[in-house]
């Protein structure tokens, strides 16, 4: 048996306001956008890599009130899992999100048990980490 993941959401309060974030300053491209029921959805991916996409979603897209209220109070709090993208250069992919305006949470650092990793905020407030692997 073969598995491996294909798509991987991320929860948004803006797509329009997050596709910069996520095209621009990472280098991710639009596979999809697709609208549904009032909602919209918008896969994203690496140039180089087919999988996995990212699908950038509103808190209530595809959901029910309750459970879109819910996820919101997550995103707002800032408490929805991390998102962790490796990068063979992670320096200079710090430097491209630092001077798109993103929230710098982590200056690029080595870390202990081996990668050297940053960290930033999206749009939304979800914690995007950036990591490189660590030099053999």
């Amino acid at each position: 048996m073969d598995i491996a993941l294909k798509y991987c959401h991320i929860t948004v309060n803006d797509l329009d306001e997050s596709l910069p974030f996520y095209c621009d300053a990472l280098g991710l491209e639009v596979r999809n956008d697709v609208a549904a029921g009032g909602f919209r959805w918008v896969t994203l991916g690496s140039p180089t890599h087919p999988d996995p996409e990212f699908v950038l979603s509103a808190p209530h897209a595809g959901r029910s009130q309750a459970d879109g209220d819910t996820l919101q109070e997550l995103l707002t709090k800032g408490v929805l899992p991390m998102i962790v993208f490796s990068t063979d250069d992670l320096d200079a992919t710090f430097e491209q999100v630092r001077v798109s305006g993103a929230e710098v949470l982590q200056e690029p650092i080595d870390q202990p048990w081996g990668p050297r990793d940053c960290a930033f905020r999206d749009p939304s407030g979800n914690m995007v980490r950036l990591q490189q692997a660590a030099k053999a």
